[in-house]
C-alpha cells in the first residue's frame, strides 16, 4: 500500500515536469500571453485633477478710482445680478459735486481765454479803428498849435515881449502833444494788426486753461466707478453712505463664457495639449459636462496642502490649466463661481 502511494506521487511529478517542458518548448504560447500586457502599457493615459469654476473674464473687484483716498459712497446705481455694459457708471462717490463744480469753473476759464485770443487775433473793430484815427487827427492839430505857440514865444523872447517861463511852457506843451500823437498812432497800429507776441501770450493762456480743464475732468472721473467690461454684478460690498474698505466696492464678471481652472501636477504636463477634450464632474450633478483645454499656464506654483491624509501630497507643484465649458455646462454653472469640481482630461 505504501509502495503504491509513492508510485502515484512520482507519476504526478513527472506529469508536471512534462507540462512545463511543453510550455517552454512552445515560444508562440509565451509571446501570445505577453501581448495583452504590452498593449495595456502602450495605451495613452489621461489626466485627472481638481478644479474650480471661474468666468473666462475672471472676477473683477472694483475699488474707488482715487487710490488710497478714503471716500464715502454717495450712490450705488446697480444691484446684485444686474447686467451692465462696458463703461456704464456703477457708483458715484461723495466728492463728485465738488469736482463737477471745478469742471464747470475750468470750462468758463477756457471760454474766457479763447475769447481773448480771438479778440487779439482780430484786432480792433471798425468803429474802434475809426475812433482812434479821429483821436490821432485831433492830437495832430493840438501838436501843431502847441508848436506854433512855442515858435512864437521863442521869436518874441529876445525883444522881451515874452517871458522865459512862457517859452518853456509852450515847448513842453508841444512835446507832450507830439508824444500823445505817437502813442495814439501805435495804438492804431495794434488795433489794425495785432503783435505776434500778444497773440503768443493769448495762446499760452488758452493752453493753460485747457490743461486745467483736462485735470478737472480727470478728477471728476475719479469720483465715479465705471464697469471695465460688460458683465453681471456678483456682489456689492459698500452701500450708499459707507466708506470703501479693503474689500473694495463690488465684484463683477462676464458670465457668458465659463471656464474650469484645473490644478494639474507638474508631472502630468507632458500628457496635456491645447484642444484636448475633457469631462467635468460636478458634485450633486448626475451628468458630466464636456470641456476643452484652452490654455496651459506658464508658471509652476507651489501649493501647500494641509490635511489628515498621511499619504497626500503636502508640497504639491501644480500648473493652472483653463478649460472652456460648452453651452450646457455654462448654463448649469453660471452661478457657481469658485465651486470645486473634478476634471478628467482625455488623451
Amino acid at each position: 500500500m505504501r509502495l503504491r502511494t509513492v508510485l502515484l506521487g512520482i507519476a504526478g511529478l513527472l506529469a508536471l515536469a512534462a507540462g512545463g517542458f511543453a510550455l517552454r518548448g512552445n515560444p508562440g504560447a509565451g509571446q501570445h500571453a505577453a501581448r495583452p500586457a504590452a498593449a495595456v502599457q502602450a495605451e495613452p493615459v489621461g489626466v485627472g485633477a481638481l478644479g474650480r469654476v471661474e468666468p473666462a473674464s475672471r472676477v473683477r473687484r472694483l475699488n474707488q478710482p482715487g487710490g488710497f483716498a478714503v471716500t464715502r459712497v454717495d450712490r450705488v446705481l446697480v444691484s446684485e445680478g444686474d447686467r451692465v455694459a462696458a463703461g456704464q457708471v456703477l457708483a458715484v462717490l461723495a466728492d463728485a459735486p465738488q469736482r463737477d463744480a471745478t469742471v464747470a469753473q475750468s470750462e468758463a476759464a477756457v471760454a474766457e481765454a479763447r475769447a481773448a485770443l480771438e479778440k487779439t487775433r482780430a484786432g480792433g473793430r471798425p468803429s474802434e479803428i475809426a475812433a482812434q484815427r479821429a483821436r490821432i487827427e485831433n492830437l495832430a492839430l493840438q501838436e501843431q498849435i502847441s508848436r506854433r505857440d512855442a515858435e512864437r514865444s521863442e521869436r518874441l523872447a529876445p525883444s522881451g515881449a515874452a517871458a522865459a517861463a512862457v517859452v518853456d511852457r509852450n515847448r513842453v506843451a508841444a512835446a507832450r502833444a507830439a508824444a500823445e500823437r505817437a502813442e495814439a498812432e501805435a495804438a492804431l497800429e495794434t488795433l489794425s494788426r495785432p503783435r505776434p507776441e500778444d497773440v503768443a501770450l493769448a495762446e499760452a493762456r488758452l493752453m493753460s486753461a485747457e490743461a486745467q480743464l483736462a485735470k478737472a475732468v480727470a478728477d471728476a472721473t475719479l469720483s465715479r466707478v465705471a464697469a471695465p467690461i460688460a458683465g453681471t454684478i456678483l456682489r456689492i460690498f459698500a452701500r450708499a453712505g459707507d466708506q470703501v474698505g479693503t474689500d473694495g466696492l463690488l465684484e463683477m464678471a462676464d458670465l457668458d463664457a465659463i471656464d474650469v481652472v484645473a490644478d494639474v501636477y507638474e508631472t502630468d504636463l507632458p500628457r496635456l495639449r491645447i484642444g484636448a477634450p475633457a469631462e467635468v464632474v460636478v458634485p450633486g450633478e448626475a451628468r458630466r459636462f464636456a470641456a476643452t483645454v484652452r490654455e496651459i499656464g506658464w508658471q509652476i506654483r507651489r501649493t501647500t496642502q494641509a490635511g489628515t491624509d498621511p499619504v497626500a501630497a503636502v508640497d504639491a507643484r501644480t500648473v493652472e490649466v483653463r478649460l472652456t465649458l460648452g453651452e450646457e455646462g455654462r448654463a448649469a454653472l453660471a452661478r457657481r463661481t469658485n465651486m470645486q469640481v473634478q476634471v478628467a482630461i482625455r488623451p
